[in-house]
């Protein structure tokens, strides 16, 4: 194995947190910019207005977007063409993960289940969550980093349905938990589905829909079309922005799917918070590090 220094993945994770949690992606203010051109509520407005500002104190200042800086996600995908260390990324991504929440600093959202006591590390057993993923045309290591909040991710549901149940109902259940959540969720965000697989599986899917860019497609043409009718019905529903009322109430439906078992249809729903907070990082076997969205 050529040697590499996992410093850099380190590195690499503590800044994706803190960039995350600072500067919006570009297709999130676009996808806000159109949805505030959009609302006629006066109320609305002024939300949309208190959103830009914030955005606008955290351009200027270097500081969070929000207050909750959420449970740290790291999606990894291994190229191919290096000999990447598994078990080295990993716990160097647990390492950056605490040296953000540390050295920015900012306040950790991670705690112990049963006895509540914060390290105020933001890690821990289960902590950073690392889904890993592997391409073959590429020697890079790729990691696309998600806070997520509480009020968004407490709003998260999974349900088993038997294909007779058709699809009707896999549409009913998407926007009865949209609209159930209410204000919780802090909208418009984006409404990750994930269809298929199997209970653990799903609910994958439906987190992999809300790291996608804001309005991006799923190339499968049937699939597609339902994230266009459930964005819709959604934003008809007339809850709002942070739930107060408005025309615009998501950003948009992001939907991914996997082959399931014959005689059953898992559907789950994880929806992000308005300022859908990601970055990106890609690393070169020669240490390079670029960093995007």
């Amino acid at each position: 194995m050529r040697q590499f220094d996992y410093s850099i993945v380190e590195e690499a994770a503590k800044q994706l947190y803190i960039r995350a949690l600072c500067d919006l992606p570009p297709d999130v203010r676009q996808a806000l910019r159109k949805a505030q051109a959009r609302e006629t509520n006066p109320t609305a407005k002024a939300v949309f207005e208190a959103m830009f500002k914030a955005i606008d104190i955290a351009d200027r200042e270097k500081t969070l977007i929000c207050q909750d800086t959420g449970l740290p996600i790291y999606k990894v995908k291994i190229g191919s063409g290096f000999a990447w260390d598994g078990f080295a990324i990993k716990s160097r991504l647990h390492e950056g993960a605490k040296r953000a929440t540390q050295e920015f600093p900012f306040r950790s959202s991670s705690t112990h289940p049963l006895t509540r006591v914060n390290p105020q590390t933001s890690v821990g057993p289960g902590l950073p969550v690392i889904y890993f993923d592997f391409a073959g045309d590429t020697d890079t290591l790729d990691i696309l980093m998600a806070p997520k909040g509480s009020g968004s991710e407490n709003m998260s549901r999974m349900q088993m349905f038997y294909p007779a149940h058709g699809i009707k109902a896999l549409k009913k259940f998407v926007l009865d938990t949209v609209v159930e959540s209410g204000a919780n969720p802090c909208p418009p965000g984006v409404i990750g589905v994930g269809i298929g697989g199997t209970a653990d599986l799903v609910m994958k899917l439906a987190k992999d829909a809300i790291m996608r860019p804001v309005g991006s497609r799923n190339p499968d043409p049937q699939v597609a079309a339902m994230e266009e009718e459930l964005e819709e019905a959604i934003n008809a529903t007339g809850r709002g922005p942070m739930g107060l009322g408005g025309d615009v109430s998501t950003l948009g439906v992001h939907i991914e799917t996997a082959y399931t078992h014959i005689t059953q249809n898992p559907v789950a729903v994880n929806t992000q918070c308005w300022p859908a907070r990601r970055s990106r990082a890609v690393i070169s076997p020669d240490g390079a590090v670029a960093y995007g969205y």
